[in-house]
């Protein structure tokens, strides 16, 4: 009997499975089904049956665009890796169609999503530069193209933080060379993001630190001149005027 029982419920769950299996229909009620659990923010459900359009119909007309609004609703439901699978797919498959560029730029938004603060590791940061600077490269004129562009500065941003942070943690422990290559790496690479003046300042203290007045006196100069009443400015002009050698008194 107990077997009996077994073998039935194992058929009923089996049919159970077999009931959530979406049925053949036409690519168009699968993009309105798909489109109406979008609506209702269900996007795990939506991106079922987006992708299940190419499923079925993967020579339709439907099936592009299908494809994009499946990646969207991974991305609207936060599965980002999901996401970038489906846009890359979209890409690979799809290099001219009229959603390509939509296409690049959603896939940097995946990445752009993940950016976490500046003490922990920034490779979603360098994917996200990459991603966005695809946009810029080859859809310059696209509508995407300046919003890429605005957060390819918040992307700098970060990345000179994160230099920052690695070089203030290096001064703290009197590793002034690695502090001062560190700061110096922001200058360079980083030219136009907001942690420039801080940097500055504190090449000035591995300059002083280091016995470099020279170097640390040209520096507050250059800084006066591109940053001439900023607090930053004011602490190095401070600093190196503390550190200049005294004049003789002359007898």
């Amino acid at each position: 009997m107990n077997r009996w029982i077994f073998l039935f419920c194992a058929a009923f769950l089996v049919g159970c499975a077999a009931d959530t299996t979406i049925p053949d229909m036409s690519a168009e009620s699968l993009y309105a089904k798909a489109h109406k659990l979008f609506s209702k923010t269900d996007y795990e459900g939506a991106a079922k049956y987006f992708d299940e359009v190419e499923r079925q119909h993967p020579y339709s007309q439907w099936a592009p665009r299908a494809q994009i609004m499946a990646a969207y609703s991974f991305y609207e439901g936060e599965k980002y890796d999901d996401a970038i699978l489906a846009l890359d797919r979209f890409i690979q498959l799809h290099p001219g169609n009229k959603n390509a560029p939509y296409a690049y730029y959603l896939r940097g938004l995946c990445y752009y999503e993940q950016i976490s603060d500046v003490a922990r590791e920034q490779q979603m940061t360098v994917n996200a530069k990459r991603a966005f600077n695809d946009v810029i490269t080859r859809f310059p004129n696209s509508i995407y193209a300046n919003d890429a562009q605005t957060k390819l500065n918040t992307i700098e941003d970060q990345l000179a933080g994160k230099e920052m942070a690695v070089g203030r943690y290096y001064l703290e422990q009197k590793e002034y060379m690695a502090a001062l290559r560190r700061f110096d790496d922001v200058v360079q690479r980083f030219s136009h993001t907001n942690q420039v003046n801080e940097a500055y300042y504190r090449i000035a203290v591995c300059y002083t630190v280091l016995g470099m007045l020279e170097q640390a006196q040209k520096l507050a100069e250059l800084q006066k001149r591109m940053y001439p009443t900023t607090e930053w400015t004011l602490k190095t002009g401070t600093l190196v005027k503390k550190y200049q050698p005294k004049e003789k008194v002359k007898k």
